[in-house]
């Protein structure tokens, strides 16, 4: 296990040099000019060229992305050329919004994925598999921001029960703070619920067709126990897998969703980032989720070893 941690960290660490590269040359050929756009069109070219040797754009592109990787290292990463103000400010400022929106939608996912999941495959082949499959299907092809508007108009518009958008902050109490992050998480999670239901139900399906299951339904195990105890807990590397996956697409990807609700997180930052032409902002964000999803992969891993112990004699 200790070999497989240190080849995974070596892995990781890979990952990120390359995705650094990859996202730094990325954001630089983009056309625009961000000190052109942070001083409008008709300012002096020599104004542009001041500002530009104030913000480092003139140097060497190598020099430049050096100095990037190395802060990102030491945990500075730069400062913002837009809101004057060091990039983990606003990183810190944004993910309390952020990082409790994905780990509500993830588990309302889990809450409702995994019961529908497994009550289908019970039922498989009935009435009750295929009403929850079409549900399931219909979850997948919606788009999350569809779901949010039908959400707003039902919940804020009509019943006036919770908040239509913004965000008062942690400080105006938990329960208010709470309430304007329902509707954000129930419609980032509804998708993903849909998806983790049907990986569920395939899951076990697939399990409750081994031979250790039919020979412990054989002993006269009650099927409860035989479906929860045995065949869930082996269903669940492929289910383990997808979370993992949701977990940093519900932390990054929740740009648009973001910007129906009027959330100030980090998909809204990123959006306004690059709006501005703010490329610090844009680059140590992208990297500081790259690096999120490097680390959830890795816990994933290791739930593997826990969920079915052979993995961890094979390692």
């Amino acid at each position: 296990m200790t070999a497989y941690l240190l080849k995974r960290f070596l892995i990781g660490a890979l990952t990120l040099v390359f995705a650094s590269l990859v996202v730094f040359s990325v954001l630089e050929i983009l056309p625009g000019d961000p000190a052109r756009l942070m001083l409008g069109m008709n300012a002096s070219e020599e104004t542009v060229q001041v500002l530009r040797e104030q913000m480092g754009l003139n140097q060497p592109l190598l020099l430049r992305y050096l100095d990037w990787a190395g802060g990102l290292l030491m945990l500075d990463f730069g400062k913002s050329y837009t809101y004057s103000v060091p990039v983990i400010d606003l990183i810190a400022e944004r993910i309390v919004v952020s990082l409790p929106l994905a780990i509500m939608a993830l588990f309302l996912s889990t809450v409702i994925a995994i019961p529908v999941g497994v009550f289908a495959a019970q039922r498989r082949g009935r009435t009750a598999d295929t009403l929850s499959m079409g549900a399931a299907q219909i979850g997948v092809a919606i788009p999350n921001f569809w779901f949010a508007l039908i959400l707003i108009y039902i919940f804020a518009v009509w019943l006036r029960l919770v908040p239509a958008g913004g965000f008062p902050g942690w400080n105006a109490g938990v329960w208010p703070a709470f309430k304007t992050l329902i509707l954000p998480a129930v419609a980032l999670a509804l998708p993903q619920a849909a998806i983790l239901a049907r990986v569920t139900r395939s899951a076990l399906l697939e399990v409750l067709g081994e031979d250790y299951i039919r020979t412990a339904r054989a002993k006269g195990m009650p099927r409860s126990h035989v479906l929860w105890r045995h065949a869930l807990r082996n269903a669940m590397i492929p289910v383990l897998t997808i979370l993992g996956l949701q977990f940093a697409f519900l932390l990054a990807g929740t740009i648009i969703i973001e910007n129906v609700f009027y959330l100030p997180g980090l998909g809204r930052l990123i959006f306004q980032a690059i709006t501005q032409r703010d490329l610090i902002v844009v680059e140590s964000v992208v990297m500081l989720l790259v690096a999120t999803v490097i680390v959830v992969n890795l816990l994933v891993d290791l739930s593997y070893a826990i969920v079915d112990p052979r993995l961890r004699i094979r390692r």
